[in-house]
């Protein structure tokens, strides 16, 4: 597939160069069309990686991974336009923590709507599917490194679901969990505070949880 990543982090560079490997063209979108980070990613993985804006990579993609910062997701989305987003699949790894009043963050959106919710509002002709916000972004694409947790998913389109856990499996997922509508995406942005005490505890980031008993 043509793949758009929205964001130059960690977490996007690392689901880029894994779609990549998987033979997919994928576009990494920053704010400006000559981000350096952008351009030093599309440096060392060949010719089915580009960079652009935003907006580019939205344009030339079937399939977007949202990996902007969670205070900035709503923002990127609004700036693109709904409109470009038409149909397309979007995955939303995003989280909505909030770092300004120090560690540990706090939720910028929680409880009785999530972020997730907010961009499947701001973009009602897409297929938003919230999936890998609860796991650090090694794990991600290489889940034996944790070994073999459960990922979960929520969205409200079915087939939309169905594609990204196909994507999901690629990655190495091998127990994937589908909680329902966008909703649910309520209690796995909520997971994140969890998490971060278990880095504490834990003293490495290569962990996730794992559902039993089912």
């Amino acid at each position: 597939m043509k793949i758009g990543v929205l964001g130059t982090g960690m977490v996007g560079a690392t689901i880029a160069t894994k779609l990549v490997q998987l033979g997919h063209h994928v576009t990494m979108g920053s704010r400006t069309p000559d981000n350096r980070t952008a351009a030093h990613w599309t440096k060392l993985n060949g010719i089915n990686a580009s960079q652009g804006t935003f907006s580019d990579a939205v344009l030339y993609s079937e399939l977007i991974f949202l990996c902007t910062k969670g205070e900035a997701t709503l923002e990127v989305v609004r700036t693109v336009g709904p409109d470009a987003f038409r149909e397309k699949v979007v995955v939303d790894v995003s989280n909505p923590l909030d770092f300004s009043r120090g560690m540990p963050p706090s939720l910028l959106i929680c409880n009785t709507e999530s972020l997730a919710e907010h961009v499947q509002k701001a973009l009602p002709y897409a297929k938003v599917v919230k999936t890998l916000n609860i796991v650090n972004c090694e794990i991600m694409i290489d889940p034996p490194k944790a070994g073999n947790p459960t990922m979960l998913l929520c969205g409200n389109d079915g087939e939309a679901k169905a594609t990204v856990t196909a994507l999901l499996k690629d990655f190495g997922w091998t127990d994937i969990v589908d909680l329902g509508d966008i909703k649910a995406a309520r209690g796995t942005e909520m997971l994140l505070p969890v998490w971060l005490s278990l880095l504490n505890v834990v003293g490495h980031p290569h962990f996730g949880f794992k559902i039993v008993g089912r």
